[in-house]
C-alpha cells in the first residue's frame, strides 16, 4: 500500500496545532488538519503488511469498525481522496468524530509500531472526513422504501446516533430520545469545544434529521416516557443511555463546597460557550484558583484544559497509578493498546501531574452558610495484585480552591426503566447483554457504554451498528405464527 519504500524514507508526522498562548484565549479547535503534501507522504508510509492488524475487530488490538485503513491510506496516497470518503464511510458513520475524540488504537495496532513509529492513521482520517465536509458528502442518503416500522432509540450519544441512521437508511422510522435540551449525549455536554467544534456534530445531527431521524429532547425515558409507551408505539427499543454513573469519591470532605464531579464542569462550560446563561452562585470558575483535578485520563485532561482557558491560578493532576513507562513494555504486547506515559494538548498549555498518590481526606473552611473547601491530602501508594495499597511516607498536602472529579465512570445512572424493560444490571452497573446484536429482554437491545462500561468512541460507533443491522434483521422476521406456515 502506499509508497513500497516509504515507512523506511519517511519519518511519522503529526499535524500542527495552534500556538498555545492563542488558544488559551478561546475555545476553538486546537488541532490544525493535515493538509497537502504533508498528507499524501504519511499516507504513503502505510506499507504493504500482509496481515493489517490496525483494523482487526477482535478487541485485542486495532480499529473495532474495522476500517479499511490500507485502502484508504493507498487511496489518498494517490490523490483519490473523494474515493477515500466513499471506502471510509462504508464502515464509519462519524469518521468526523473518531477523527477527533478517537486514541485510535489502529495505530497501537500498526504493523510499523513494533519496531517504529506508526502511521498517522487518525490525522489522515481527519483529513478524509474533512474532505466529505468540504465536498457536500453530507448529502442525505434516503430509504428507497419504507418499512412501516418503529424503532425507539433511548440516548443520542455515538452510539444512538449511529444505530438511528442505520435504521433510517434501512427505512425504519427511528425517534431518538435525549433527556438533555440538545442531541449529542457527550459529544455535546462531556466534550470540550477545543477537541471539537460543535458546528461538526450539528452538520452530521442535520444530515440525519434530513434521513428521517427524529430527535425529541428533554425526555427522561423511565420518567416521562415508561417502558409501557416504548412496547405499545414502538417495534424495537435500542438502550444507549452510556455510562455517566461517575464512580464515587469516597473520602470524608467530598461534599465540601468546591469539589465538583468533571461532568457537571465540562457540562456547564459547554453551556456557557453555547451561549446559556449559569444561574447565580452555581457558576464552576477556576479563574484565580488552585485547581486540583482527580484522575489522569482523558477526562482529566479536558478539565485541565477547560481550567487553563478560565485562568486558573495553578492547576495540578492527581493520578493513582504510578507514572507509566515512556515505551511500550512486555506487561501490554504489541498490538494490545499500550498503558504509558502520554502527553494531551492540555499538558502542553501548563499545570503539574502527580502520580501514585491516593486522596484520603478534604478539609474546609467554614463560610457561614457552607464549608469550602481549602486543602487535600493524600497518601503515596503502589499498585500489588490489581489493588492500590500504602506504600508509607508522610502525608502530601495541597492548598486547593477547587476540586475536579475525574475518576471515571462506572456505568449507566440508575433508571427504574430497566427492570420494567425486563433488563438485568449487573454488578459493575453495567446493563446486561451479551452482545449488541442479541436481545437482551424481547425486542429490546443494549448498546455502547451502556452494556460495556465506560469506553472509546469507536467501540461506541461500532456497536450502534451492529445493534441496527440485528435490530433490522429483527424486524425483518416474519411473525412467529406464520413461521411454521
Amino acid at each position: 500500500m502506499g509508497k513500497p519504500t516509504a515507512f523506511f524514507e519517511i519519518a511519522r508526522e503529526l499535524p500542527p496545532k495552534r500556538p498555545v498562548a492563542e488558544r488559551l484565549r478561546d475555545f476553538r479547535e486546537v488541532h490544525l488538519p493535515l493538509t497537502g503534501d504533508a498528507l499524501v507522504r504519511q499516507a504513503s508510509r502505510c506499507m504493504d503488511c500482509g496481515v493489517p492488524f490496525c483494523h482487526s475487530t477482535t478487541g485485542t488490538g486495532g480499529c473495532p469498525l474495522g476500517n479499511p485503513i490500507p485502502e484508504f491510506n493507498d487511496l489518498v496516497y494517490r490523490d483519490r481522496i473523494d474515493e477515500a470518503a466513499r471506502r471510509l464511510l462504508t464502515t464509519n458513520n462519524f469518521p468526523e468524530l473518531t477523527g477527533r475524540l478517537c486514541p485510535a488504537p489502529c495505530e497501537a495496532a500498526c504493523v510499523l509500531a513494533i519496531a517504529d513509529a506508526p502511521v498517522t492513521i487518525k490525522e489522515v482520517e481527519r483529513a478524509i472526513a474533512d474532505r466529505i465536509f468540504d465536498s457536500g458528502g453530507l448529502e442525505p442518503q434516503l430509504a428507497k422504501t419504507k418499512s412501516g416500522k418503529r424503532v425507539a432509540i433511548v440516548g443520542s450519544g455515538p452510539a444512538g446516533l449511529a444505530c438511528a441512521q442505520e435504521l433510517a437508511r434501512s427505512g425504519h422510522e427511528v425517534t431518538v430520545f435525549e433527556r438533555a435540551d440538545r442531541v449529542g449525549g457527550l459529544l455535546r455536554y462531556g466534550i470540550p469545544d477545543f477537541k471539537l467544534d460543535r458546528a461538526v456534530l450539528d452538520a452530521r445531527l442535520e444530515q440525519l434529521e434530513h434521513e428521517g431521524v427524529v430527535f425529541k429532547t428533554g425526555v427522561s425515558v423511565g420518567r416521562d416516557l415508561s417502558a409501557e409507551d416504548l412496547r405499545r408505539d414502538y417495534d424495537a427499543v435500542a438502550i444507549a443511555v452510556g455510562a455517566q454513573a461517575p464512580r464515587p469519591l469516597d473520602v470524608p470532605g467530598s461534599d465540601l463546597a468546591g469539589v465538583h464531579l468533571a461532568l457537571e464542569y465540562l457540562e456547564q462550560e459547554n453551556r456557557v460557550q453555547a451561549g446559556d446563561s449559569i444561574a447565580d452562585g452555581t457558576r464552576i470558575d477556576a479563574k484565580g484558583r488552585r485547581v486540583l483535578i482527580l484522575g489522569g485520563g482523558d477526562t482529566g485532561a479536558d478539565c485541565l484544559g477547560v481550567a487553563h482557558r478560565q485562568g486558573a491560578l495553578s492547576v495540578t493532576q492527581l493520578e493513582i497509578a504510578e507514572r507509566p513507562a515512556d515505551k511500550r513494555t512486555a506487561a501490554d504486547p504489541w498490538p494490545m493498546w499500550p498503558r504509558i506515559f502520554r502527553v494531551s494538548a492540555a499538558h502542553e498549555e501548563g499545570g503539574a501531574r502527580e502520580f501514585a498518590l491516593e486522596t484520603t481526606r478534604l478539609e474546609g473552611r467554614d463560610e457561614g452558610d457552607s464549608t469550602r473547601v481549602t486543602r487535600l491530602v493524600a497518601r503515596h501508594v503502589r499498585e500489588e495484585a490489581a489493588r492500590f495499597v500504602p506504600a508509607g511516607g508522610d502525608d502530601v498536602v495541597f492548598d486547593v480552591d477547587l476540586v475536579l472529579v475525574a475518576t471515571g465512570y462506572v456505568g449507566p445512572e440508575p433508571n427504574p426503566l430497566y427492570v420494567a424493560l425486563g433488563l438485568r444490571v449487573d454488578a459493575r452497573g453495567r446493563i446486561a447483554a451479551d452482545d449488541p446484536t442479541t436481545e437482551a429482554a424481547p425486542g429490546v437491545f443494549v448498546i455502547g457504554d451502556a452494556r460495556r462500561g465506560a469506553s472509546l468512541i469507536v467501540w461506541a460507533i461500532a456497536e450502534g451498528r451492529r445493534g441496527a443491522h440485528a435490530i433490522d434483521a429483527m424486524l425483518a422476521r416474519p411473525p412467529a405464527s406464520t413461521r411454521a406456515m
